[in-house]
């Protein structure tokens, strides 16, 4: 079986990794982002309970092979109990926050911009993402990624976030085929 977590920094790469991989080798893709956030408009405004959001991706997931991508610092270890592979995406912030613009302007057009109904919530978590290379930043940060990682028993690959998406997903598919399942 292949059960494999993807995480990382905000824009690093790790969703999109997660959904070449999974159409690479037909696997169900799942984003914790999508079970973290109840659906509003605007969105991103109102958290689920984090057993709430633990129970609806046990569900969602099931008991065949999958690829989960996101983030689920301090609530979500439950999740990945049965992983054979996490990969850990690690990209420079000038470029995440890059991407980040990017992505918020595609989706949401003038709603992030000066003026819009979402520039206030786009502003902060802009501020919230650019804080991650920083140890002392009380939310989650790469220094207590580095740390949870220490703690796992599953085989850890580190990708750089840099590399093209294509060169990514070998490598992925690669540490897959060599990596014992469990």
């Amino acid at each position: 079986m292949s059960k494999i977590y993807i995480t990382g920094a905000s824009c690093s790469g790790v969703t999109t990794l997660g959904s070449n991989v999974a159409r690479r080798l037909d696997l169900l893709h799942l984003d914790v982002d999508d079970f973290y956030w109840e659906p509003t408009n605007p969105p991103f405004t109102t958290k689920r309970e984090p057993e709430e959001r633990v129970r609806l991706i046990l569900e969602a997931l099931g008991d065949d092979d999958w690829i989960l991508t996101g983030s689920f610092d301090g609530w979500g270890d439950a999740l990945i109990r049965d992983v054979n592979l996490i990969v850990f995406v690690v990209t420079p912030t000038a470029i995440r926050m890059q991407r980040l613009s990017s992505r918020e302007e595609a989706r949401f057009g003038d709603r992030v911009l000066a003026g819009g109904d979402m520039h206030k919530s786009h502003t902060a978590f802009r501020k919230w993402a650019e804080q991650y290379d920083d140890a002392n930043f009380p939310g989650r940060n790469r220094a207590r990624h580095e740390a949870w990682l220490l703690d796992q028993s599953a085989p850890v690959l580190r990708l750089d976030g840099t590399l093209s998406p294509e060169i990514l997903t070998a490598k992925v598919i690669e540490a897959v085929a060599l990596k014992p399942q469990r």
